[in-house]
Order: structure tokens, then sequence, then C-alpha cells
């Protein structure tokens, strides 16, 4: 496709209408639709929340089995709010996320928890997701031989009424919370599937929902796209994609934001991807990327819109010590700087090479990373994504593609009713078999 380049006037002035209209649906639609329930999630966590994070903070270890969305949002708020290290400073409870289905993972987990109290948390909206399910089968497996009280130390999150975790609730008596009937898994951090572990090792849940009660009503009052800041960022998306930009690169220069960027991967993907549309979410960390992507993105392809995510406070400060030793006199220009202002120094400049190698990038100043401000953050993206997706004539709350590999997994596994999945997937992989390479 060909380049076609604007200036960011022209482009607010290309999409101000279809920002409207986009807002104008978003908001008129009632949060009770499939998949607009997360509008009203920052309204505030029930006390079924808080009651339920109370009793798992009186366990030693809490083991949550989930993947996707049920996962990234967990990952996400301990990693900005608790830091990498969590589990090795002697709190209680530790925290342990078992996603992907690993045997090598799911053996390490165990062997961490087995021998305290362990609460056992599954979270899947229709309790059918394989990969959930045959680690929480395992899981309370492993607890049941460990005469731990299986059915007491487990909390299911699920659909209110319907499906495999609901029954099982129902027939054995374990804890559990409703997942939001109209909240998509992707977009369901801020509900019970995202705070309740989140509240039982001490984030401020309040504060997450304050931050993004607040963002969204700003974000909703502000009606032009000169004047809102989502509007203009969906507007450069969808300009971009339409220039033959397929890549938004999202690269927050804080290493408690690295799994920001994995979970708004999944947002972004499994949202815009569809019909043709869309553009391919690429993660990378500052200053990290600087040293591994950097180049490919200053002198590779201009196939890319970036933003680059600035955290101007990072709370405490580390300097650089003075060094008497004459080989490392050329090292004296850092001497007494402070590495965390250094970090926004690397910003700057990963950002001021990529301008001028005449790539497209967004700047983002998040002045704090606290708990309201990371609500607001998540309530933004949330926003931009939802916008963006209606923009480009895509349902941002559907995942058709994601749907069809379950069907195959769930033929390929045996499961009833699915014999013409497992079928079709087995002629679809013949296809490719014969140009199959085994290391």
């Amino acid at each position: 496709m060909g380049r076609s380049e604007r200036s960011l006037g022209e482009v607010r002035e290309m999409f101000a209408e279809a920002c409207k209209a986009a807002a104008a649906w978003l908001a008129k639609t009632p949060a009770s639709a499939d998949g607009h329930g997360w509008i009203l999630l920052p309204d505030g966590a029930d006390d079924a929340v808080k009651e339920a994070a109370s009793w798992l903070n009186g366990y030693e270890a809490i083991v949550q089995v989930g993947i996707g969305g049920s996962a990234l949002g967990n990952l996400m708020l301990n990693q900005a709010m608790l830091g990498d290290y969590f589990n090795e400073h002697g709190a209680t409870p530790r925290f342990y996320m078992a996603d992907n289905p690993d045997p090598t993972k799911a053996l390490a987990i165990w062997e961490r928890v087995r021998n305290g109290s362990v609460a056992l948390v599954g979270v899947s909206k229709s309790g059918a997701t394989a990969e959930t399910m045959s680690q929480f089968l395992w899981f309370r497996k492993q607890m049941s031989e460990a005469g731990h009280d299986v059915n007491g130390d487990t909390l299911v999150i699920t659909d209110p009424e319907n499906g495999v975790f609901r029954a099982f609730a129902k027939e054995t008596g374990c804890r559990s919370l409703d997942f939001p009937p109209s909240v998509g898994g992707r977009y369901s951090v801020l509900s019970s599937a995202g705070l309740t572990c989140a509240c039982a090792l001490g984030i401020d849940i309040d504060g997450l929902l304050l931050g993004a009660r607040r963002m969204r009503d700003e974000l909703f009052r502000l009606g032009s796209i000169e004047s809102n800041p989502a509007w203009t960022a969906s507007a450069l998306h969808c300009f971009h994609e339409e220039s033959g930009r397929p890549m938004s690169v999202v690269m927050p220069y804080s290493s408690r934001l690295a799994c920001f960027a994995e979970w708004y991967a999944q947002l972004w993907g499994e949202s815009l991807g569809k019909r043709g549309k869309g553009t391919t979410p690429v993660r990378a960390l500052g200053a990290v990327d600087q040293h591994s992507q950097v180049q490919l993105y200053t002198e590779g392809p201009d196939d890319k819109l970036f933003t680059i995510i600035n955290l101007k406070r990072h709370g405490a400060s580390v300097t650089v010590p003075e060094c008497g030793e004459k080989s490392l006199e050329p090292l004296s220009y850092m001497r007494s700087a402070d590495i965390g202002r250094m970090l926004g120094l690397e910003a700057m400049s990963t950002a001021a090479a990529i301008a001028r190698a005449g790539k497209p990038v967004i700047w983002m100043d998040v002045e704090r990373l606290d708990a309201e401000t990371l609500g607001a953050l998540i309530f933004y993206y949330e926003y931009v994504t939802a916008i963006t997706g209606r923009m480009m004539g895509v349902n941002p709350f559907d995942q058709p593609g994601v749907e069809q590999g379950k069907r195959y997994t769930y033929g390929l596994m045996g499961r009833a009713g699915y014999e013409g999945d497992a079928k079709e997937a087995m002629e679809w992989f013949g296809r490719l078999n014969s140009e199959l390479v085994t290391l």
C-alpha cells in the first residue's frame, strides 16, 4: 500500500466524525449488551470480592489457573504494584499463576506450595477452557493426595448461571464468584477475575477503580478530537493502518510495566484482528529493547506506529556512585546520575531516533505508577481499543478466530460433539505435514 503522510491536524480532521460516531456508539450501547459490561466495572468491586480476598489472605500461597484474559491482567497488576520479587519478600500469601499448560511449570509451582496451606483459584467464564481446566484438575488432585481440604480450599470465578465451573461449584459447595456475563476475558482485569487475588495480596483495588472511573468520566466528557487524547490515538492507529503500517509497538520505559505490554498485546490483537483488519501488537521494553529491537525500528521497514510510555517518577532513587579506579574514569560523566532519570533520557533518545528516521511516534508521560494511575491507564487502553475497533468496522468484543482454535483442540482431545472439528483439524494439518521439518 502506498505511504500517505499527514500532519496531526490533518489526521484529526480526517477522522473527527468517525471518532465521534464510535464514541457515541460506545456511550449509547447498554452495558448489558454482550462485551460492553467493562464500562461499568470502575463503579466498584462488590462486597463478595473483598470477602473472598480476605479469605484468600489467610493462606500461605495462592495458585490461580487461567489463561489469556484470566491470567494476563493479574500478572500485570502484580508486577506493576508489587514488583517482580514479591514472593521472595517473606510476605504471605505468595502468588503463582498457572497459565501455560507446561508440565515443567506446573510441577515447579506445586513444589513451591505443597508443604503449606494453599488455595486453588480457577478463573474461566465457561469452565471449559482446556488449558485452564486441565491444570485445575491436576492441581486439585495434588492437593487431595497431599491431604488438603480440596473443596474448602477452592474458589472458582465463572459465569453466574451456566457452564462447567458453575455446575462444579454447585456440586462441591466450593466458594465461587460471578464473572460478569457481559464482560469479555481481555476486558475483565477490573472485575472479580482480576481484583480478587490482587486484593488478597494487598493491592489497592479501590485506587485502581477510582483511577479507572476518573479516566472513564473524563473520556466520555471530552467531545472533540482535539481535546480527547483517546480519540486522537484511535485516529492515528486507523490512519497508519490504512497507510501501510500494520504493527503497533508499545514500549514502556519501566520494568514494572513489562506485563502491561503483554496485557495490551492480547487486548489489541484479539479485539481488532478480524476480517483482514487490525494491526499486530508488538511488545517492547525500554531500555532493554534498545539493545535488541531499536536497530530494526530505526532502519528497518517503515511498517510500525510506536508508542513510548515514559514513567516520570520511579519512586525510589538509585544513583551511580563515584569510583576511584583510574580505568573507570571514562565513566565519570555518570557520576551521581539518578538511574531512573537516565531511563527517562533513554526514552527520549529512542523517541528522537525513531522520529529522526521518519517513523511515527506517540509519546505518553505517566507521572507515577500507583494504583490510581494504573487503573486510569488500563481504562484508557480499553477505551482506545474499543473505539479503534468500531472505526475499523470490526466488533472489538468477539474473537471468532480463537473460538475455532478451541473447537479444534476439543475435537483432537476427544470431546464429544466435536468430532467434525477433529477431522477438519487433521485435514488442514495434513496439508502442512509434507512440508514440516522435525528438529
